[in-house]
């Protein structure tokens, strides 16, 4: 049994479609293996905004043999019936056929068995169109290249087994070969990494201050606004859509907290919450009595 990882590596993400493409991308390769009749153990999905990762577990090495049989027309059939049997069949001739006894007579019966492929010859189709059929609410075609896609893309791991599976991505007047690289942070760390399975591929973006799951991201954010208001008296409003969002922005979440001057909180607190919220995506402090505190919370990814 061996392990499957796939990295769709592009610029930024919407936070908002992260997590539901990489639901699709599990989704797509997924019910494409289950069509190949390529069983596997289990399947995980992540994002970041630079990123859609899927691990798969468990594949075989190559497809189960099949043995598929088919009922013909009866022995003594009129020869375009027994023609086009063979023709849907597969089939040159009845030598390749058995007769078989049934209730209405003797019978011609075509039993085909198929040799299953290797696995690495079947993955490449499967994940070129995972890619391709990833559905976004808006895409973009980006230089002279006809393909289209949420934000321009980069690069593309795919690894069976540890080994670099053959092929590319048409981008419809260019094409971005599977390879075995990524980048890390966009400003924290410097050159390629070299991957040769998740694992590797999960430690070294961590090295490279990458967090890869969005739940862990959420969590240390959570935990880090819990902190640092507390370090000053204050308490965190509760906004878990927010939270979700800003998750979806940062690759290495760090959050500092901001002062506002004393003239701007004469503006009313729904004003002043719901503008932060939506355009500079800060997070509201409470004082102890209740009241809003003249200091607002910030995600940043640095």
């Amino acid at each position: 049994m061996a392990e499957l990882l796939i990295e769709i590596f592009s610029e930024e993400i919407p936070a908002r479609m992260q997590g539901p493409a990489a639901e699709q991308l599990q989704k797509l390769v997924t019910d494409a293996l289950k069509a190949e009749n390529l069983a596997f153990d289990s399947a995980r999905a992540f994002s970041t905004p630079r990123r859609l990762t899927l691990v798969v577990d468990g594949l075989p090495e190559a497809q189960p043999d099949v043995k598929d049989e088919r009922k013909g027309p009866k022995v003594g059939a009129p020869d375009q019936a027994v023609q086009g049997f063979l023709r849907g069949a597969g089939l040159d001739s009845l030598d390749q056929c058995e007769q078989r006894e049934t209730p209405k007579g003797p019978v011609w019966f075509a039993v085909i068995e198929r040799k299953g492929q290797p696995t690495a010859d079947v993955l490449p189709c499967i994940i070129s169109q995972a890619v391709k059929d990833l559905p976004w609410p808006k895409s973009m075609r980006f230089a002279d290249l006809g393909f289209r896609w949420v934000r321009p893309l980069r690069s593309v791991i795919a690894l069976f087994g540890g080994k670099l599976l053959d092929g590319a991505i048409d981008m419809a007047g260019g094409k971005i070969a599977f390879g075995d690289k990524t980048l890390g942070h966009r400003f924290l760390s410097e050159g390629e990494i070299t991957v040769t399975g998740f694992d590797d591929y999960q430690t070294q973006l961590r090295a490279a201050l990458v967090v890869l799951d969005a739940g862990e991201r959420r969590d240390s954010i959570a935990a880090q606004l819990e902190e640092k208001a507390a370090a000053q008296g204050l308490s965190v409003l509760e906004d878990k859509g927010l939270l979700a969002e800003v998750a979806g922005l940062v690759e290495w979440p760090v959050v500092l907290i901001g002062k506002i001057d004393q003239q701007f909180m004469e503006v009313p607190r729904e004003v002043l919450t719901s503008s932060m919220r939506a355009h500079q995506k800060y997070f509201t402090l409470n004082a102890a009595d209740g009241s809003m505190a003249p200091n607002f919370a910030v995600v940043a990814n640095m």
